[in-house]
C-alpha cells in the first residue's frame, strides 16, 4: 500500500532498518517536496518488496554501466510526470537511486545517485563516480551524482 510522503512533518517509516533511517527519510522527503513544487506530484513510496518488478528494473539499468548495489532496498516509487518515468529506490545503507526516463524519444534519460548524510560512498559507487555536496532543509547534506542512461529500458 503506498504511502504519501509528507515533506512537513519527516518520518521514518519504511526506513527504520536503515542505520541512518532519520536522514535518509529527510533525503526522501527532500524527493517529495521536490516533485510537490516542480509537477504538483504526490510523492508516494511503496515496500520494495511489493513491486519487485520496480527494483528489477533500476537493477537492469545499473547492470548497463556493471553496477550492483549490495545493500537492501526498502521502498520504491514511480511517477510519470510531464513526458518522464521517474523511478526511485531507497537502500537500506542511506543510498537513493533514481532513474529519469522521459518517454519521447530523443529526450533526458540519466541515473542519479544521492547518499545521505553521515553514510560513507558505497564501494560500488566510489571508483566510478565523484560525488557533489548539496544543502537540504530536509535531509542536512546531500551528496550526489549521475550517468547518462545509452540504450533502450522499458519495465512493461
Amino acid at each position: 500500500m503506498s504511502s504519501a510522503i509528507d515533506f512537513v512533518t519527516v518520518s521514518t517509516a519504511g526506513l527504520e532498518s536503515s542505520p541512518h533511517a532519520a536522514a535518509l527519510a529527510g533525503l526522501r522527503a527532500n524527493e517529495a517536496r521536490y516533485f510537490s513544487n516542480k509537477y504538483n506530484a504526490v510523492f508516494a513510496t511503496d515496500p520494495a518488496a511489493s513491486r519487485p518488478e520496480l527494483v528489477e528494473y533500476v537493477t537492469r539499468v545499473l547492470a548497463s554501466r556493471e553496477i550492483v548495489i549490495q545493500s537492501r532496498p526498502l521502498e520504491v516509487t514511480e511517477l510519470v510526470v510531464d513526458g518522464i518515468r521517474w523511478t526511485h529506490v531507497f537502500y537500506e545503507s542511506g543510498l537513493a537511486v533514481n532513474v529519469l526516463y522521459t518517454l519521447a524519444e530523443g529526450g533526458k534519460r540519466a541515473v542519479g545517485f544521492k547518499l545521505c548524510m553521515g553514510m560513507d560512498i558505497p564501494e560500488e559507487l566510489a571508483a566510478k563516480f565523484k560525488f557533489v555536496r548539496q544543502k537540504s532543509k530536509l535531509a542536512g547534506e546531500i551528496r550526489g551524482s549521475y550517468f547518462v542512461i545509452k540504450g533502450e529500458f522499458t519495465h512493461e
